[in-house]
């Protein structure tokens, strides 16, 4: 019977002493960018402003990045109402005509390019692939994923940086 009052007061100390809690850090700004696409065209990270930007950076080598376009061509498709854009930005050594290959023969429809140094040093760095980031609609990097997403991760955080 004595346990529950010496079980608050217990309660009451250590919530009293525990430390006050730590402001979360300012949102890291999504860096702007410039790239030439696959079709030949410059994709700029300012045309998107105020959409919510899916970043992948992926090979044509890698396995779990070729298991993850699909689902990220998905993403693209299903959310583009709501004005997500997806944009995969190849780090193969070799030349923009083998990534191109790949992408018609995948069928993939979201925005493509090589990804350049500035990219890289930007982002980076870029230690594995697939790595995914997630850009609200305020320009704020709100995840950065290294590995492989299964398609419901991926679609929980695309929901993250959709407008509300």
């Amino acid at each position: 019977m004595r346990l529950l009052p010496v079980a608050c007061v217990l309660a009451l100390v250590i919530t009293a002493t525990a430390p006050p809690p730590v402001p979360s850090a300012p949102a890291e700004q999504a860096s702007v960018f410039s790239v030439r696409g696959l079709d030949g065209k410059a994709i700029k990270l300012s045309e998107f402003k105020g959409q919510p930007v899916v970043l992948d950076f992926w090979a044509t080598w890698c396995a779990p990045c070729r298991a993850a376009m699909p689902d990220l061509d998905h993403m693209q498709a299903r959310y583009q109402p709501q004005g997500l854009v997806v944009i995969g930005l190849s780090v193969d050594d070799g030349s923009a005509t083998i990534v191109r290959r790949f992408v018609d023969r995948v069928g993939i429809k979201f925005r493509v390019a090589m990804a350049d140094e500035g990219v890289l040093d930007d982002y980076g760095p870029i230690r594995s692939i697939p790595t995914t980031i997630f850009i609200n609609r305020k320009g704020e990097i709100v995840r950065r994923v290294t590995g492989y997403l299964d398609a419901e991760t991926m679609d929980g955080f695309v929901q993250e940086i959709l407008p509300r």
